[in-house]
């Protein structure tokens, strides 16, 4: 937890009303969402009870199994998933736009929009995980055949899942992370993981999160007292009642959800979450893409190679998002002004047209002077940017100290255009208030990993002498 998220959240506990902790909207929102509202049998892995899915508050769809334990039921009700779930995947697979790749000599091709799919939090998030990974691989013909759309749902649910491990991609949102990622109650972070006591904190305050804690849960996970007096008598008599017993026990959820996708769309979205949605869209183009040519289910498990490269992305996902995050709002770049990661300051001096003859050619590098007093805390040599100017690079020269702070001395490369002179407002001027920080956008090229063939026997790769000898 940050110093600045501490602080919001003491203040949400003395006021009893949740503190906002962002002032844009970090993640995409989209205008034709699905909302899935998952619930599994207590005691049974993964076993499905009941699901509340659509596209619309007025017109929920409840999908139930009366008897979890059956198989044929349970596939039946994974059918009747795919029948409300698949359409609406597939729905945005029409109109394509042209994109300009290897800086405008050649295009490729990506749907202009993708779905977007909520659920309450992480758990559901695990429960389509799990659904997937035990359907994608079912047979439609031979012994115990399955529905033709149920391997396709297994498909689909697994990629959602392996999106929403992306940070950043809003693929599949889970609502409880959308809500916490902008604002703090003063409750534990074990309590803001129940859906209803979260919303109540946002929306009225803490009072009413006390009274939401003992309502409904968000499931997949049910409440034990209400499995052991409610659901299992009602199971265990295949009793028509269980239909509305789980109607009236999902309805205050999805109803909270709808009104969650109203919150966050209050706020300004943020200046690079469109950028973030434009990779999303290119995800879900290309998993149409291999649905189309080839259709292979997704591996059981990752080999050594790939799954080192999948890490790797997640992790560079990971680093780029925390700093768009801060670029994109003041509010969680305050956090790094704390830390020394970034400063602000007014521009005192500026030389524009300076220009460095000491190479082998002439380049543009302008100097501008920064009074700041704020802690400083990098030394000569560090590379800076500013978020206005997130293309150009700010060369820390030296740092030296006034009577309320210090003067940074700053020499700027790129981002000026390509001439000896640079492009109007490319350069801060005299007078101009900027913001540095060592955090950067910056691409981060991978690694090298080997072919799966070369991987030592103990990552998968068969040992040499083996192969020989074979």
């Amino acid at each position: 937890m940050s110093t600045l998220v501490a602080l919001a959240r003491a203040q949400a506990f003395a006021s009893g009303k949740a503190q906002p902790i962002a002032t844009v909207r970090h993640l995409h929102v989209s205008d034709d969402p699905l909302v899935l509202i998952p619930l599994a049998m207590a005691g049974e892995a993964n076993a499905p009870l009941a699901a509340m899915i659509g596209t619309s508050l007025e017109k929920p769809r409840l999908l139930v199994v009366s008897q979890p334990r059956n198989r044929d039921e349970r596939f039946a009700f994974t059918a009747a998933l795919a029948g409300e779930l698949l359409p609406y995947l597939e729905s945005f697979a029409t109109e394509t736009e042209a994109v300009a790749v290897d800086r405008g000599r050649d295009v490729r091709y990506r749907y202009v929009d993708a779905p977007q799919v909520w659920v309450p939090n992480p758990g559901g998030v695990d429960f389509l995980r799990l659904l997937g990974r035990s359907t994608r691989f079912r047979r439609t013909d031979g012994d115990y055949p399955v529905p033709p759309a149920v391997p396709l749902l297994g498909q689909w649910l697994t990629f959602l899942a392996s999106a929403a491990e992306m940070p950043g991609s809003a693929l599949l949102s889970n609502t409880v992370q959308a809500l916490g990622m902008h604002w703090t109650t003063g409750q534990s972070a074990a309590e803001d993981a129940q859906l209803g006591s979260l919303f109540a904190w946002i929306t009225e305050g803490a009072a009413a999160a006390r009274e939401a804690e003992n309502g409904p849960v968000a499931g997949p996970a049910t409440d034990p007292g209400f499995d052991n007096k409610v659901l299992a008598p009602l199971i265990a008599e295949s009793s028509p009642e269980l239909e509305e017993v789980l109607r009236d026990l999902l309805t205050p959820t999805w109803e909270r959800m709808w009104r969650s996708l109203d919150l966050l769309r209050a706020l300004p979205a943020g200046a690079r979450v469109g950028t973030r949605w434009d990779s999303d869209r290119d995800t879900y183009s290309a998993f149409v893409e291999h649905l189309a040519e080839d259709g292979a289910p997704q591996p059981r498990r990752d080999g050594a190679v790939a799954a080192a490269s999948r890490l790797q992305r997640l992790e560079n996902a990971a680093a780029r998002y925390a700093v768009q995050r801060a670029f994109d709002d003041p509010l969680v770049m305050a956090e790094h002004r704390l830390t020394g990661a970034a400063f602000a300051g007014v521009v005192t001096l500026a030389n524009p047209d300076r220009i460095d003859d000491t190479g082998k050619r002439p380049v543009l590098r302008p100097r501008i002077m920064v009074a700041t007093t704020e802690p400083v805390r990098v030394e000569a040599g560090t590379n800076l940017t500013s978020p206005a100017r997130p293309s150009q690079k700010a060369k820390v020269i030296s740092v030296a100290p006034t009577a309320d702070g210090c003067d940074v001395l700053l020499e700027l490369s790129g981002g000026m255009g390509r001439k000896l002179v640079a492009e109007p407002g490319s350069v801060p001027a005299v007078g101009e208030r900027i913001l540095l920080t060592t955090l950067s956008e910056a691409y981060r090229p991978g690694a090298a990993f080997p072919d799966p063939a070369d991987t030592p026997w103990t990552h998968g790769g068969p040992p040499a002498a083996a192969v020989t000898s074979a």
